[in-house]
Parts: structure tokens; C-alpha cells; sequence
């Protein structure tokens, strides 16, 4: 890593995020992919423990002007992760030459090893209340007060959030979910079936997204036993619960996780989406990207009461709110009777025509002083480790 180029000072990006890149593809590999037609990024994923000896920074540049930074720390060292980190990352910034940056926040938790960091600008990109989410750190609401005191900027997720943050900092943006229109509206031509889903009988009802502490459970072992002849099936890894608590119905398919790529072909041979997400603390101020990716891929959605989503699709009656077994029924019936509802159809595309993630990213951008006109880009540096 001694052959890095001459670096003119242009700022680079650092995000801290509890979401690692590979996982579910969301809001933030949507925005940061952008931000590298302009910047470099460094996205710092929360650490691993991991069978070393010594703790090190895993850099994977894995794309143009990206790179995924992970820490591994062995399980003797944890209660040192702060101190540790805070090496790691000021060698990270040596090594890579990072004199201006910009710090982009998605947890809070970050602030334990990076408050000594010099950011040109810091933001605070608040997507959900982690504080709500089962097994979140007991510390976690100090430190998000802390970011909200020393942060630039505040954005969120979904109406719900902003609400509550407006109260809490000086200049607070609302940026909902957006949509990649292009890539979910494939699903509205006739596309393959997936092999894994190809023998599942019609009708099917799908939903995509991680199957957690926020899925009702009840309600879709419920809507099975009544529709048997109905087939649900459930595309995403299933995290922090039990999966030996999911409803084992044999008209219940559980495909796992899928990419991002591959979403369409799965959606566009179902009949309806659903948004099955019940009512507790961790979905009170949830957005749930998946509303306008449903849309867009020209499918009927039915949804369980989450504010956002009332506030924002079911008041226009483009997304069939529904508050039981009973009621997903009626409206998963109705969708299926009509489905060729250009009146809806209509609606919804006039509707996801203001709502882009291009569109969000450029109005972030512009807040934050960032300057859209590309120049060079930067010269690759191999993956590497780096260690303290």
C-alpha cells in the first residue's frame, strides 16, 4: 500500500453503518453507489469477531471509487473494540491518503470510534429508530445524542421519523424511501420463474425483506390456515428470531435470500405483494422501502396499518390497508378480481414519477455543498489489510 498516487485534495466520503454492503441491497448502498461518480467512500461496516490474533481492517475495493471496510477483532479484545477501532481508522485515513472528508452516519454506535475524526461535514442519515430494534445497545440513545448535537445535518427515512427528529436538531430533512423505477418496473413484463419458484402453485401473494421482530408472524400463519389453496411466498434472510417460530404451513414457501437483481423475476409471477409487518415499537417509525418497489413493479400491495405507509400510499388508496386476517383476505380477493386496473395503474406511476433515488441523492448532494461535475476519477488501490 506504499504506491498510492498523489491525491489532488478532494473530499472523500466516510459512512459508518450497522448494515453490511452485502446484505439486503437498501437505502444505503442506493445512495452511496452514487456518491462515487463523484467522491471516493469508504464504508465502514460494524465489526466481526473473528478467529485472529491480532484485530486488522479488512478494505475490499469492489467497485469504482468504493471500498467496504470491515474490522476484525478476536473475541478476547472486544471490551477494547473502541480504543482498537479508532486505530484501526486513523491508519485507514493514512493509508488512503483521506485529508477531507465528509462523515455519513447511519449508526450512532459509530460515534464510540470516530468523535475524534475532523469531517468537513457531518451527517446523520436516520433511516429507522435503532433503539426500537430487539437486541439494539443499551447505550445507543446516548450516542445518537450525542450525533445529533455535533451532526450538520439531519435526514430521515419516513415522515414518522422526521416528526420526531425535527424536534431534536436545527435542520432536518425528509428524504423517504425512493425508487430504482427502471429496474422494478422489468417486473411488470412476463419474466422467467425462478427455478426455486417455478412448482409453486397460483394464486401466489409474495413479500419481500428480512423476516425479524418486525413480521407478524400470527398473521400470516392465520391467512394461510384460511387460504390453503393460496401460496405465500416469503423472499429474505430471517434474522434475530427464531425460524423455528414461522408458521411451517405447506402453502407457506420460505425461499430465502435473493440479490437485488433478482427481485423482479420473483415479483412479477406473483399476483399481490404484502407488507406484513406488525404493530409494536419497531415498526412505529418504519418506511418500508419495499412499499414503492411493490408499485413500481405493477403489483396490487396490501399492508398492515404502518403509518408511513397510510400516510403516504393508502390515504390515495394506492397501497389496501388491512388490519387482520379477514381484511388482507377482502382486499387480496379484490386485487385478484381486477387485475388490470389502469385507473390504479395510472395513478401509481403519477405518483412514483417525483420519487427517485437519483433524485434523492441529488437533492442530499445539494444540501451538503457537494459539487456535481465529475472529474477524474481516482486510481484503484488492491484490497488490503490494514492493522494497527
Amino acid at each position: 500500500m506504499n504506491n498510492l498516487p498523489n491525491r489532488q485534495p478532494k473530499a472523500d466520503l466516510i459512512c459508518f453503518s450497522h448494515l453490511r454492503w452485502n446484505f439486503v441491497f437498501q437505502r444505503p448502498q442506493h445512495l452511496m453507489t452514487r456518491f462515487t461518480g463523484y467522491m471516493r467512500v469508504f464504508y465502514v461496516e460494524e465489526y466481526v469477531i473473528d478467529n485472529v490474533e491480532i484485530p486488522f481492517l479488512q478494505v475490499n475495493n469492489i467497485d469504482e471509487n468504493l471500498w467496504i471496510v470491515t474490522p476484525h477483532l478476536p473475541e478476547n479484545l472486544i471490551k477494547e473494540e473502541k480504543n482498537i477501532i479508532t486505530g484501526l481508522i486513523e491508519q485507514l485515513m493514512k493509508t488512503y491518503q483521506i485529508t477531507r472528508f465528509i462523515s455519513w452516519y447511519y449508526t450512532p454506535m459509530a460515534m464510540n470510534y470516530s468523535r475524534n475524526l475532523q469531517p468537513e461535514k457531518m451527517i446523520f442519515d436516520c433511516m429507522d429508530e435503532l433503539s426500537a430494534f430487539k437486541f439494539s445497545p443499551p447505550e445507543l440513545k446516548q450516542r445518537e445524542h450525542e450525533l445529533l448535537n455535533r451532526c450538520d445535518m439531519v435526514f430521515t427515512g419516513g415522515d414518522s421519523l422526521f416528526q420526531i427528529k425535527r424536534n431534536q436538531h436545527d435542520s432536518v430533512f425528509l428524504f423517504p424511501s425512493s425508487i430504482d423505477f427502471q429496474h422494478f418496473s422489468s417486473a411488470r413484463s412476463s419474466l422467467p420463474d425462478p427455478e426455486d419458484q417455478r412448482d409453486i402453485p397460483f394464486p401466489r401473494m409474495g413479500f419481500f425483506g428480512v423476516i425479524d421482530e418486525r413480521f407478524d408472524i400470527s398473521l400470516l400463519k392465520k391467512m394461510a390456515n384460511k387460504r390453503p389453496h393460496w401460496h405465500f411466498i416469503m423472499l429474505g434472510p430471517i434474522v434475530k428470531i427464531d425460524p423455528a417460530s414461522l408458521p411451517n404451513n405447506a402453502n407457506i414457501h420460505y425461499l430465502g435470500m435473493k440479490t437485488y437483481d433478482q427481485l423482479p423475476t420473483y415479483i412479477s409471477n406473483w399476483e399481490v405483494a404484502l407488507i406484513l409487518f406488525a404493530l409494536n415499537e419497531s415498526t412505529r417509525f418504519i418506511s418500508p422501502t419495499k412499499t414503492p418497489e411493490y408499485l413500481a413493479a405493477g403489483k396490487p400491495v396490501v399492508s398492515t396499518p404502518i403509518a408511513d405507509v397510510v400516510k403516504a400510499y393508502g390515504v390515495k388508496d394506492l397501497v389496501q390497508i388491512a388490519t387482520s386476517a379477514e381484511t388482507f383476505i377482502v382486499a387480496i380477493q379484490k386485487a385478484m378480481d381486477n387485475p388490470n386496473n389502469q385507473k390504479w395503474k395510472k395513478a401509481v406511476d403519477a405518483n412514483l414519477a417525483a420519487n427517485s433515488w437519483d433524485l434523492t441523492w441529488k437533492k442530499m448532494a445539494t444540501l451538503i455543498g457537494i459539487d456535481l461535475i465529475k472529474g477524474n476519477q481516482e486510481a484503484h488501490s488492491k484490497n488490503t489489510k490494514i492493522y494497527v
